[in-house]
């Protein structure tokens, strides 16, 4: 990739691009990149900047990461230790000390799985500057306690390959797994670039000599499975069964290195011959996110700020408030409006009709057309209050017009309680948010 300033929206090529090139780009959401697009310029701001791309989280690795999909393990894990109290204004910008030489698909790997949780930025290097809000160690005690959380419980009916799409390495490998071998059909699924194809002919040719499909310009997440057939996904990708797992796709997913995923291929019953529970893909493994909030009371008076493209507007309602990011993509219902993610301090609350207070959107870059959606149907918010201003979720609100306030003097998500009656206020760019009546649910 050539150097210089982008507009980025696909959120694991926003991590890798950042992390590994000379091209810088924010976050950015579907909706703020089709408008750079169009427009030839985007803001100056967050991560194009040198002040913003310090290191803030230290990861020490104290363990071998011998192939790619432990890369994906450590990049997801990193996420699920975040605590709500550290300020990451960007998001989490993690310095892996410890690593070592990684190659192209565990790099790949680790930043697919890192934008999980809205990483856009890491270091394998030294990083040019570093502020860092916590230090975290993961070990070979952490990497095996992952792989037995992730193993295959029942009869695995499909292994999918290539989320992000397989490189030509990747290919290359699983074609050399599967030589000679003969799987029952329709069993494995390897996704990967129509601009390799000329050059992977006879990798390809050996994949489905062997009884796999080989699926061009496409992902395992948008697929849409016979359910009546496939039932529980076994991958090589944390990416892929983060999504999977969602609402996407409720589909039941297992994670294990790429020469286990054959072996099942191989073997439908290698795990057992009993089939995955067809109510649901939630993670049966999903732990609560950390919060760090409290039932407030009392009066409460905040100063915040609104967006350029809104002049004024007063709103009054009920605050549905997290101090967890949120994820629209795969786990807020399109159609409903309630949030599904396992774990989430709002999992099963309806943000219909609410004023939603939360710190900012995490992992896809697609939330804000999942947000249109909800508005389009009358079940989206009343309103957004973000802690800081947030490219996931702003572009949906300034082109609908949902008042949208960011940036208070002191944090909404931790101020206010779900159930407090709130009124705000935006004038002259300022939003004042008062609390009317607490509703005292934390």
């Amino acid at each position: 990739l050539p150097d210089g300033v982008g507009a980025w929206a696909e959120s694991n090529a926003v991590c890798y691009a950042n992390s590994y090139t000379g091209l810088r780009t924010n976050r950015d959401s579907g909706l703020s990149a089709l408008a750079a697009a169009i427009c030839g310029c985007t803001p100056d701001y967050g991560l194009l900047r040198d002040e913003h791309r310090a290191a803030n989280l230290l990861v020490e690795v104290e363990c071998e990461l011998a192939e790619p999909v432990d890369f994906s393990v450590l990049g997801d894990w990193i996420g699920k230790q975040l605590s709500p109290g550290l300020a990451l204004p960007w998001g989490p910008v993690p310095h892996f000390r410890g690593v070592g030489a990684a190659s192209h698909e565990s790099r790949k790997a680790l930043s697919a799985a890192a934008a999980n949780y809205g990483c856009a930025l890491l270091y394998l290097d030294e990083p040019p500057a570093a502020d860092y809000r916590a230090t975290l160690r993961f070990t070979a005690a952490e990497l095996a306690a992952r792989y037995a959380e992730l193993a295959p419980r029942h009869r695995v009916d499909l292994v999918v390959i290539g989320c992000p799409q397989a490189s030509p390495g990747e290919v290359r490998v699983t074609a050399e797994l599967v030589r000679g071998r003969t799987l029952p059909a329709g069993r494995l699924w390897v996704f990967t670039a129509a601009r390799h194809w000329d050059a992977l002919r006879d990798e390809v040719a050996a994949i489905e000599a062997a009884g796999g499909m080989v699926l061009r310009d496409t992902c395992p997440e948008v697929v849409h499975y016979d359910r009546a057939c496939v039932n529980h996904i076994l991958t090589n990708s944390l990416k892929a069964e983060h999504y999977l797992q969602s609402g996407l796709n409720n589909m039941p997913t297992s994670v294990a290195p790429l020469a286990d995923c054959i072996a099942h291929a191989a073997d439908p019953a290698l795990a057992g011959d009993d089939r995955a529970s067809t109510s649901s893909g939630a993670s049966p493994h999903a732990a609560a996110h950390r919060s760090a909030k409290a039932p407030q009371a009392g009066e409460l008076s905040l100063a915040g700020s609104g967006i350029e493209s809104q002049d004024a507007w007063v709103i009054e309602g009920e605050a549905l408030v997290t101090d967890v990011p949120l994820t629209f993509l795969g786990f807020v219902n399109r159609r409903t409006g309630v949030v599904e993610e396992p774990g989430h301090p709002l999992d099963g609350q309806s943000i219909a009709g609410r004023v939603l207070v939360f710190p900012r959107g995490s992992g896809s870059s697609v939330a804000p057309y999942v947000l249109l959606g909800l508005l389009y149907r009358n079940r989206g918010p009343l309103a957004v209050v973000n802690t800081a201003l947030d490219q996931q979720t702003l572009p949906a609100c300034s082109l609908l017009g949902v008042p949208y306030a960011h940036s208070f003097d002191a944090d909404p998500c931790l101020a206010l309680n779900s159930g407090d009656r709130v009124r705000l206020e935006l004038r002259d760019g300022a939003v004042a948010l008062e609390v009317l009546a607490r509703g005292l649910k934390a």
